[in-house]
């Protein structure tokens, strides 16, 4: 399993609800694969990021989920952490 989160550059929420139709898609594209995904959200619960939880073969597919992503191509991220992650519970 592969963690990828995503930090949004500030002030880009809109980039973000423009292409969260094909961001969706996009994650839905990888059926049985996708553990988990979603939005964090700031103090005042507005999104500011990313996490998706992905079973890929290696990082390599796990860069390359992230350079595809359609927010990823908008722009939206100021960073992006991927890392290898165990699901320990439940």
């Amino acid at each position: 399993l592969y963690l990828i989160h995503a930090f949004d550059k500030a002030d880009h929420l809109q980039t973000r609800m423009d292409n969260r139709p094909e961001h969706v898609a996009y994650l839905k594209s990888f059926g049985e694969k996708l553990h988990a995904a979603g939005p964090t959200l700031d103090a005042a619960e507005n999104m500011n990021g990313s996490l998706v939880v992905l079973d890929l073969a290696d990082l390599a597919e796990a860069e390359a989920f992230a350079a595809n992503d359609p927010y990823a191509k908008a722009g939206l991220f100021e960073k992006v952490i991927i890392q290898p992650w165990k699901k320990v519970l439940p």
